[in-house]
Order: structure tokens, then sequence, then C-alpha cells
């Protein structure tokens, strides 16, 4: 019996900028305010692609600067590193070029270019939001470069973050991630849910 696929994701970027919301978002289907995590939390959620069973093992990490020391033994084995910034923040865009680095270092990623990386743009619900999603997208091309997609998102109004998680499933072997969302995605269905905290 072949064993389940399991992929691991690592969500990553500066505190605040709704990390645990979007994970809480798209494992529970609910969205509350929420304290910065402390330390390292993960989920695990079984989903069905293309008539197969897989697992995404999702990792958050704390944006903060005295728990960066943990997060490289939880980065090892990544399939797939979200990075996440708040629209309403200008630094916390500019910085994921710090979290990316990082990861990569930490990771030994020798590939860097062909790596997945997915860029997320979270509270597009506030009305002060001052980075535009084109302006986003244009930073994250000189600034992140490879092989990364950008999504617009809400974890309070629910915007895309179903998209985010279809778009890694559908292309979990991670051969060629496409630029852009394809048009039809997979029907992905929650099995079952299984939560951990470690720190």
């Amino acid at each position: 019996m072949t064993g389940r696929r399991v992929i691991k994701i690592v969500i990553i970027g500066e505190k605040s900028v709704g990390k645990t919301s979007i994970l809480k978002r798209y494992v529970d289907q609910r969205f509350i305010t929420l304290k910065p995590t402390i330390g390292i939390d993960f989920v695990n959620k079984d989903v069905m692609v293309n008539d197969q069973m897989v697992t995404l093992q999702l990792w958050d990490t704390s944006g903060q600067e005295r728990f960066r020391s943990l997060e490289v033994s939880y980065y090892r084995g990544a399939d797939c590193c979200i990075l996440v910034f708040d629209v309403t923040s200008e630094k916390s865009l500019h910085d994921l070029k710090l979290w990316r680095d990082d990861f990569i270092e930490k990771t030994g990623v020798q590939d860097a270019d062909n790596f997945p990386f997915v860029v997320l743009g979270n509270k597009v619900d506030d009305p002060n939001r001052k980075i535009k999603e084109k302006q986003a997208q244009q930073w994250c091309e000189t600034n992140i470069g490879g092989k990364f997609i950008y999504f617009d998102t809400s974890a309070k109004d629910n915007i895309n973050i179903e998209q985010v998680f279809k778009h890694i499933s559908h292309f979990s072997n991670f051969q060629s991630i496409p630029k852009t969302p394809p048009e039809e995605l997979i029907n992905i269905t929650a099995q079952d849910e299984n939560k951990s905290s470690c720190c």
C-alpha cells in the first residue's frame, strides 16, 4: 500500500500580518482575533487531490525576533513557503525579502529560483490599504523573483484563502508551478483535521 503524500508548507512573515488567522480561516472556516503566535504551531489537513488523499502539513511560525532561532528545524523539508505581508504596512512587504533569504539560508535550498514561494497580501478588507495588488506584484518580481505566485487575501472576509491552498495542493509536485492560478482548480475537500502545538 502506497503511503499518503505529505506536503509540508511553512507560512512566514512579520508578526501581526495575519498568518495564524489565514490558517484558522482555511482549516476551521472561521475568523477570530488572535494574539501573536508563540514559537511554532502546526496543523494537518487531509484533502483530496485528483482522487488521491494528500496531507497538508501547515507550519505557522512566530514573526517575533526572539523566536527566529527556533525556525531552522521547522523549515527543513518544506515543499512550499508562504510569505505573508499586511497591505496596510509597507514595512511588512519590504521585510519579505529578509524572510525569504533567511528561509533559503536555513533550509539550504540549492535552486531558489525554482523553489515555490507563494506571496499573500493579507487584510485587503482594510479601508486603509496602502499597497495595491499591481504594486505588490511588481515589488515581488524584483525582490522575490523565481516562481512565486501572488494572491490578495483577507482572512476576515475569506477572500482567496481556499484558492491559495487549492493552488498549492494541485501543484504538489511543483515541477512547473504557474505564475497565475489556473482557471479551473481541482475540488479540494477537507477529510480530517488534527491539530498540535509544539511550542
